[in-house]
């Protein structure tokens, strides 16, 4: 799902009810409800799970595009969920989608820094230009990076905090870029155009130090700075997001299944059929997905035990 920019924030906005917690299968525990098309997952200091919602669009305006009819608003979000409850930490972030509040473009992913800072992807404007930003909470939403304002515009869909800054996956130019801390934009790589053609969705550090960049046509590439990207993994249906394990298994998203890619080659289905999973994020024995990522008002973060 294409969205720009990348904003922080950490003002509490509103909370909700605290979600079921009765298994929906075994195994398997809801943790948060009633989201916005949510999308990536990424875990704070604390323990607490951070969730981006994509939001349901508005009022408009609205326009007639490729996916249909399209309205804008301000209806994307960052939510909280833990110690028994979820709650906003940031609402009010542009966001389209259709007038049913589906298939919304807005915030797309979350990351949280070594000091507990949550940022995140987002629209800077409620239009559908691609432009894209990013700050830090305690920048005061002050712009490190402004993908959109290139010659090219950046689509960043995924963000990675790292101890240089941010690694943000750009779809638009199936590139891996690091966002330094004052700002400064740099490609690592850029992944082969190859067929089915390539787009980038997501990016994990792996036990070696090297990065491992997903696209939804099925493959998984190893990234080195300075190196050439080498492909890790192939024939997979669509890879929506990954994490490593401690243990040194990945674990991807692909399609609707939740697999886990062994140290030798093995490949695993944990959980199989879900419905369409956005995010993926890992905490002790617990893979975290977030589903309904095209849902307005009917997504939820289920907790699968591996």
């Amino acid at each position: 799902m294409a969205v720009v920019g990348l904003l922080s924030g950490g003002s509490l906005i509103r909370a909700a009810e605290p979600g079921p917690t009765a298994p929906v299968r075994p195994g398997v525990e809801v943790v948060a409800h009633g989201l916005d098309n949510p999308r990536g997952l990424a875990f704070g200091p604390r323990g607490e799970l951070y969730i981006a919602e994509g939001g349901r669009g508005g009022p408009g305006p609205c326009r007639a595009d490729a996916r249909g009819r399209t309205c804008s608003g301000r209806s994307g979000a960052i939510t909280v969920a833990g110690f028994g409850r979820q709650w906003r930490v940031e609402a009010g972030l542009p966001s389209v989608a259709s007038p049913a509040g589906a298939y919304a473009l807005g915030p797309s992913d979350v990351t949280v820094t070594a000091e507990g800072d949550p940022v995140h992807t987002v629209r800077r404007d409620g239009g559908p230009a691609p432009r894209a930003g990013m700050a830090q909470v305690n920048r005061r939403g002050a712009v490190l990076a402004d993908l959109g304002a290139q010659e090219t515009p950046g689509d960043p869909v995924a963000v990675l905090a790292t101890a240089q800054g941010y690694l943000v996956v750009d779809a638009a130019g199936d590139a891996l870029i690091r966002v330094g801390r004052r700002g400064r934009v740099q490609t690592i790589a850029t992944l082969p155009q190859r067929t089915p053609a390539t787009e980038a969705t997501s990016v994990a550090e792996g036990p070696d130090g090297a990065y491992y960049v997903g696209e939804r046509a099925g493959r998984i590439w190893r990234i080195e700075p300075g190196r050439d990207p080498r492909m890790y993994a192939s024939g997979l249906r669509g890879v929506v997001d990954l994490a490593w394990s401690p243990s040194g298994d990945l674990y991807v998203l692909d399609g609707t299944d939740l697999l886990r890619l062994g140290r030798r080659g093995t490949r695993t289905v944990v959980t199989a059929g879900l419905t369409a999973p956005g995010g993926l994020a890992l905490r002790g024995r617990d893979a975290y997905v977030s589903t309904c990522a095209t849902c307005g008002g009917t997504g939820a973060v289920l907790r699968i035990r591996l």
